[in-house]
């Protein structure tokens, strides 16, 4: 995800995020790219700087998340890739959820509304209605009504929170069901609806563009959304003072910079997230911090020694893994770059790192 703070220019921004989420094919980038920045020559720089070959398109799993009324509480495109020498550890298996194979996809807008006939995703696993409560849920972030998905066990507890960050495209079926996941591992899931302050993801059903709504919002207003979000969590009976956050793309980089934001955070997930524009903030994080990149993620991976050795100079608890063959959005099951037994591993990992830091 090329992130709109690194350009002056968000129609660039908007084309590279569409270009690395498969929203169109090489020659439709390569034709708006000329037309943006004036010359073939140009153009053609900016296709190899950016992640190489998508699928032309990408269509969305049906949603997965069961609907309930509201509860309302008062409370750069020129990156150069650098050499990446990491290595993969085998796929994890048995992995709670794990589907053989996955279905094809259908249509679907971003809703909690249950399709009639439940379709599981690949990874890591369709979670059935049965299995966790989830619900749309309302609380306030200074004068804004945000909007989220709530999921939880339906039984037992108190259980240690997480906040879900969604990409750059919203709170999509996908982040609505990674967020059902984490439920069912024990935990209770925020997955926050960040396009709240423009009206909510569901105003951005196509031919509308959530990405540029994204684009347009400011950091400061982002940060907030989510310490109101963790806020929120603390006002649940059934949640314990455990916290931590996960986002992917845009998420990811305000999964790290959550973070950075709030002592409560007991561990953060980056998956491929862009660094905070002053990575030396990352002395203000309390928690440990994993990270999960691809290698041909031109645009994001080049900067993670530079965060690993933030990380190190300021004695905070960091381990990142790049994935060899994998690209930007690699976990995403409803998109082009899905990658399989890179999306296995990082799963495996957030498992086992939420076990360490949420549930010991």
């Amino acid at each position: 995800m090329h992130n709109h703070t690194d350009s002056k220019n968000p129609e660039l921004d908007f084309l590279v995020g569409e270009w690395e989420h498969g929203a169109m094919n090489r020659r439709e980038f390569f034709q708006r790219a000329v037309l943006l920045l004036g010359t073939v020559s140009a153009a053609e720089a900016l296709l190899t700087a950016c992640s190489p070959a998508v699928v032309p398109t990408a269509t969305p799993i049906p949603a997965t998340a069961t609907s309930a009324p509201s509860a309302t509480v008062a409370p750069s495109a020129t990156a150069t890739r650098v050499p990446v020498t990491a290595t993969s550890a085998p796929a994890a298996t048995n992995t709670p959820g794990v589907t053989a194979t996955r279905p094809p996809a259908s249509p679907a807008g971003p809703s909690a509304t249950p399709p009639p006939t439940p379709v599981a995703s690949m990874i890591p696993g369709y979670i059935e209605a049965a299995v966790v409560d989830s619900s749309e849920v309302n609380y306030s972030s200074g004068e804004v009504k945000m909007r989220a998905i709530l999921a939880k066990p339906k039984t037992g507890g108190p259980f240690p929170g997480v906040i879900v960050i969604h990409e750059n495209r919203g709170l999509t079926d996908h982040i609505i069901d990674v967020t059902r996941r984490i439920a069912n591992l024990g935990y209770v899931a925020l997955g926050v609806d960040l396009l709240s302050r423009a009206g909510g993801t569901p105003k951005f059903a196509p031919p509308a563009d959530p990405t540029q709504a994204i684009n347009a919002l400011k950091q400061s207003e982002v940060d907030a959304d989510l310490l109101a979000s963790i806020a929120y969590l603390k006002t649940l009976s059934f949640v314990k003072p455990k916290f931590g956050v996960v986002g992917f793309c845009w998420g990811g980089a305000n999964s790290l910079l959550t973070a950075i934001n709030s002592k409560d955070i007991n561990a953060a997930i980056v998956f491929y997230g862009r660094n905070p524009a002053n990575i030396d903030d990352v002395q203000k994080i309390a928690g440990a911090v994993i990270g999960n990149y691809g290698e041909t993620d031109s645009s994001i991976t080049p900067g993670v020694p530079a965060l690993e050795a933030a990380m190190k100079k300021h004695s905070k608890s960091f381990e990142s893994k790049i994935y060899p063959g994998a690209g930007h959005a690699f976990f995403n099951d409803s998109g082009p770059r899905f990658n399989e037994a890179a999306a296995k591993d990082a799963w495996a990992r957030l498992i086992a790192f939420y076990k360490t830091h949420l549930q010991a």
